[in-house]
């Protein structure tokens, strides 16, 4: 790539920035870490490798990084595309081979969304290898958007609360995962992704619908950002501004108790008397 524009360089540093903030924001990596990198070849894990080599270079701090792409065999899967651009950037990496295609074909029904199964087993494995090789943090491309569309997915059809954090240890205790990505928006990644002509390997090999509650989510969102910009920032800002209080969540909160504080000072002032 030549020398970037006014508004591509500033498009870098945009992402450069926001990367490092909510990497030093939750501590995401620290000195010897071991992160293993997970490439789909995407734009967004692409978009990651690219930003945490550059943290790598710059931080006061020494970590490993080591990319891992995990061939599900998909009939058609241009299995030499990762390999040749890793070794055309200089970065370790592993392939880790797994049929989960033909399990997910064997156990989801033709039409169906294939989507919840392939990443749940996609994640096991990774999970596993990542304990294998001794990485201390799984790096993984969800960024803003993603976030914000997984915290509306599980509000309206989970009946939960939750989104995807930037930073989570698994069930087990064996894994960290980290989202660097987590205040990058989907359009500068696209951008980006764009500008640096990564090689991208698309996500409908397997044939299969597309996520259609997400769809929904996603179009909802993107439509609410046309209408009022600044919207989608605005909302990720209230996941970092919870207020159990303000809730209904008894576990969280300890209504049962919540009695008057004989104490406290009287709010209102007899004005008769002044």
């Amino acid at each position: 790539m030549g020398t970037l524009s006014v508004n591509q360089s500033k498009l870098q540093k945009r992402l450069r920035r926001l990367a490092g903030e909510a990497v030093t924001d939750f501590n995401m990596i620290e000195d010897g870490d071991k992160v293993m990198v997970c490439l789909s070849g995407g734009k967004d894990s692409y978009t990651m490798l690219d930003v945490l080599l550059h943290l790598q270079k710059v931080a006061p701090i020494k970590f490993e990084i080591v990319a891992v792409n995990m061939d599900q065999k998909q009939p058609g899967f241009p299995e030499h595309v990762l390999p040749e651009y890793l070794k055309s950037i200089g970065v370790d990496y592993h392939i880790v081979e797994k049929d989960t295609y033909s399990v997910v074909m064997e156990k989801i029904p033709e039409g169906k969304t294939t989507c919840s199964l392939c990443s749940r087993l996609r994640r096991g494995t990774l999970y596993t290898f990542a304990d294998e090789i001794g990485a201390t943090k799984m790096a993984l491309g969800h960024h803003r958007d993603d976030i914000l569309e997984t915290f509306f997915l599980n509000m309206f059809y989970g009946g939960t609360l939750k989104a995807m954090p930037p930073k989570l240890r698994a069930d087990d205790g064996r894994n960290v995962v980290i989202r660097p990505l987590a205040y990058c928006s989907e359009k500068d990644i696209e951008a980006y992704s764009e500008l640096k002509g990564f090689p991208i390997i698309p996500c409908n090999l397997c044939g299969s619908q597309e996520n259609l509650q997400r769809k929904v989510v996603k179009e909802m969102l993107l439509d609410w950002e046309r209408k009022t910009p600044g919207r989608t920032e605005i909302m990720f800002r209230a996941l970092q501004n919870v207020m159990p209080s303000q809730l209904a969540d008894r576990n969280l909160f300890d209504f049962t108790n919540l009695r008057i504080d004989e104490n406290a000072t009287p709010r209102f002032v007899d004005v008769m008397n002044l």
